[in-house]
């Protein structure tokens, strides 16, 4: 047996199929949860991106101790445990952030292949080669940071001729030579990380213009600058900029599509436990803001997409209400490998719940931003516990109001304490 692991960075639920999208063109997700155990509830527990890839492969919450940063000596690793155990495995990811030098994410996998230039990696270096960054770029008269990533970004990608350029069509393509190259197609453990389809929102022809109004007549604005919609777009840019992610997303399909096609030729798609899932989402401007700058742990950032094909039909076709997240992805592994869970792991495995012996796990789903927000969720309530300046506390309906626009945190003073005591009661508890 063997484990397939897809990662698509800042991919929102609500942009795919079987997470109800009606419009964005995601039939190879969709046709890999017709298959599979699909999660309604699934949470990141911490933000952002090294944050979570911390608790994909430590199985233990991050966000009431540690932020961005490396992994510590300490840290059990996942590909460390699968190691000891025979198992071969490699990581092919294009998410910079994970092959600097002192990230330590390389840690136990016995391949590492990291596919440069995404964002602002600084690969390219040739300073003559010269990039039309205004064509892509609007100013706000005080950033600096994001123009310079870009121009760093289109340096990068500047010899792109199509879209088997792409990284995540790289990413794909480079899981599916790893395991041609693999003799022994069995007691592998392939974990795809794709920064796609995370800003910029650049996709290719025919993607770039799949779901953009033709009578547009703006830039394709694929970098913006984090922070407050009002007074920096206008509502069609901000529509545009919309347009571009679902390019983007739909790009990701095809070549997520493109390996699993392959990997059933291998006959490893039978013989493996598959999860696709993502970091965290993406905010649009749904609570003023454009990506992630502000500690805002709202459902478009941190309900993100659970699907687990289980190689003998486990939890197929069904779908789970039960809370999760991220931390689970660690013992779900271990226990489909039969691989001892080690001590001090906050996660759960799945494969309980998947077979109908467990219907749940945990009553909350927990989830933070470090030093700057916690949040605690359940199936019908939202609590948000902001730390920043000027910032209070806010509670939402989510059966009610389940993009959380009506704050009822002074209506429901019952239900806010109820939370935050629940979840300041889970971090004091925390070890």
């Amino acid at each position: 047996m063997n484990v397939i692991v897809i990662v698509n960075d800042s991919l929102r639920l609500d942009s795919l199929g079987c997470y109800k999208n009606d419009w964005i063109k995601t039939p190879n997700i969709d046709g890999l949860a017709s298959e599979s155990a699909v999660f309604d509830y699934c949470y990141s527990e911490g933000l952002p991106t090294v944050p979570t890839r911390t608790t994909f492969f430590t199985g233990r919450f991050t966000f009431p101790f540690r932020g961005w940063q490396r992994l510590e000596p300490t840290d059990v690793l996942l590909a460390e445990l699968l190691w000891n155990k025979g198992v071969t495995s490699c990581l092919i990811t294009d998410t910079y952030h994970l092959h600097k030098p002192t990230m330590g994410f390389s840690r136990g996998f016995d391949y590492v292949q990291h596919i440069r230039g995404h964002e602002g990696d600084p690969w390219i270096l040739d300073e003559s080669i010269k990039v039309d960054v205004d064509k892509y770029y609007k100013g706000n008269g005080k950033d600096k940071a994001v123009r310079q990533q870009l121009t760093q970004y289109l340096r990068n990608t500047h010899f792109w001729k199509g879209e088997e350029d792409t990284f995540v069509a790289r990413v794909m393509n480079e899981g599916v030579k790893w395991l041609e190259r693999q003799t022994k197609k069995d007691n592998l453990f392939l974990w795809l990380d794709c920064f796609d389809p995370h800003e910029p929102w650049d996709p290719p022809p025919p993607y770039n213009r799949m779901y953009t109004d033709p009578n547009y007549n703006g830039k394709d604005i694929i970098h913006p600058i984090p922070g407050p919609v009002e007074g920096y777009l206008s509502p069609e840019e901000l529509h545009h900029i919309k347009m571009l992610y679902a390019g983007k997303v739909t790009l990701c399909d095809h070549w997520v599509g493109v390996f699993l096609e392959k990997a059933k030729e291998m006959g490893l798609y039978d013989n493996s436990l598959i999860i696709f899932t993502t970091d965290h989402g993406a905010p649009f401007g749904e609570h003023g803001y454009i990506k992630k700058v502000e500690p805002g742990l709202y459902e478009e950032l941190v309900h993100i997409p659970l699907i687990i094909r289980h190689p003998e039909g486990l939890g197929a076709e069904k779908r789970f209400n039960a809370m999760v997240e991220t931390t689970e992805i660690f013992p779900t592994i271990l226990d489909f490998l039969s691989v001892r869970k080690p001590p001090r792991i906050h996660g759960y495995s799945l494969l309980p719940v998947m077979s109908e012996e467990m219907e749940s796990i945990r009553d909350y789903a927990y989830m933070g931003y470090f030093k700057r927000a916690w949040r605690i969720s359940d199936r019908e309530w939202s609590f948000l516990l902001n730390f920043g300046k000027n910032k209070s506390p806010e509670l939402y309906n989510l059966k009610e109001d389940p993009i959380e626009q009506k704050n009822l945190i002074s209506e429901k003073t019952e239900k806010a304490v109820e939370l935050e005591l629940a979840l300041r009661r889970f971090v004091s508890d925390l070890r």
